[in-house]
């Protein structure tokens, strides 16, 4: 079962409450309830526990999708978690530190006896991989490809882990911008990604406070093929959901193109504004109405009565 396209995915503490329910008021396409880096090693269980009682309480909303980070596979922390939270039926599961496909498919062996458990259609939760964040992940992005993974919503990727794992001072260079090695990573997990059929999303723009900078650089992720990106703040959301969503003048250009092409079927070629384009052109276009269709029935803002429900 393919999980929907998702522009926003919002980190929220999984021990808070206050800040699960706060974070319901955004327009997030998705909730990532946190049971990892957020949460102290002491209240891991508390987190479970509200984490758990959060998703039974969502459960069959189509407002907002659930996921769960849980902990790494290394950690005695990961399947305790699996174990609490698929009866709420998560949309899916945040895996950090995951080295290779394997960790992928052991998460999935996990979660085929837990939604057997439950009573959960097998397969019904998505799985996407933090697949950058040891020193040996990055060198396994290219086995995603030729895996078996059904469950495999996406890839995604991040800086900081990878940069402790490799004992860095820093990950960025003097200008900062993220050094060779992390560029490197990022546009690997891009194309293992896009290999895989699979969602690339992008990690988090940290500076909270810059929505311009995280404006910029969200709209540049979209036209390298990124499909969406993680937020650390709610103020982040509306941006990224705009900047991964198709503009006015790509909604336009799209259709344009689109009806040049209906207008001429026995054609490989058409010509739109100046500029002859092919079949290529065309997948992209009908991409982006589907974009368009998908994101419209999505509100910018959750009404009360829509949070409540």
């Amino acid at each position: 079962m393919r999980a929907p396209v998702l522009r926003s995915l919002l980190f929220v503490p999984g021990d808070s409450e206050r800040k699960i329910e706060k974070a319901r008021s955004c327009a997030a396409d998705a909730l990532v309830l946190d049971l990892e880096d957020s949460v102290a090693s002491g209240r891991k269980a508390v987190a479970r526990q509200i984490v758990s009682e959060h998703l039974k309480n969502a459960a069959g909303s189509p407002l907002l999708a659930q996921w769960v980070r849980i902990n790494a596979l290394s950690s005695t922390e990961a399947l305790l978690d699996l174990a609490s939270i698929v009866g709420g039926k998560p949309a899916g599961i945040l895996l950090p530190k995951a080295d290779n496909p394997s960790d992928v498919l052991r998460v999935s062996y996990y979660l085929d006896a837990l939604e057997a458990r439950e009573g959960l259609a097998i397969g019904s939760i998505a799985v996407l991989p933090v697949a950058t964040e040891t020193a040996r992940a990055p060198l396994s992005l290219a086995l995603y490809p030729d895996a078996a993974l059904p469950r495999l919503y996406g890839l995604t990727w991040g800086a900081e882990d990878l940069s402790a794992a490799l004992g860095a001072a820093t990950n960025l260079d003097e200008d900062g911008r993220l050094s060779l090695t992390y560029r490197t990573v990022r546009s690997l997990t891009l194309l293992a990604a896009k290999a895989s059929g699979v969602e690339a999303v992008d990690t988090v723009y940290p500076n909270y406070r810059d929505l311009d900078g995280l404006r910029r650089s969200s709209i540049a992720s979209r036209r390298e093929g990124f499909s969406g990106r993680f937020a650390i703040h709610p103020d982040q959301v509306d941006v990224i959901n705009e900047a991964f969503s198709p503009s006015a003048d790509d909604v336009a250009f799209a259709e344009r193109v689109v009806a040049a092409f209906d207008a001429a079927p026995d054609t490989g070629t058409v010509g739109v504004d100046g500029k002859m384009l092919d079949r290529p052109h065309l997948l992209q276009a009908q991409k982006i109405l589907a974009m368009r269709a998908l994101f419209a029935g999505r509100t910018s803002v959750r009404s009360p009565q829509e949070i409540r429900t």
